[in-house]
């Protein structure tokens, strides 16, 4: 499965995929879409980089 990674990440920090959408500047469907093929390396690690951040704001 592609981007396994980056969805487990997602369900771990407890990130949802439109808060991910949201902070991408894209839809949550194109989020999925997007999800769908595997991503580069740089890319995958903004991302993991963004819901770490998004975790982070959720503790505050």
């Amino acid at each position: 499965m592609a981007n396994l990674d980056i969805k487990n990440k997602l369900k771990e920090m407890k990130v949802t995929q439109w808060k991910l959408a949201d902070k991408l500047n894209i839809g949550e469907t194109t989020l999925v879409r997007k999800l769908r093929k595997e991503l580069d390396k740089n890319e995958k690690q903004k991302i993991l980089k963004i819901i770490l951040d998004l975790s982070k704001e959720g503790e505050n």
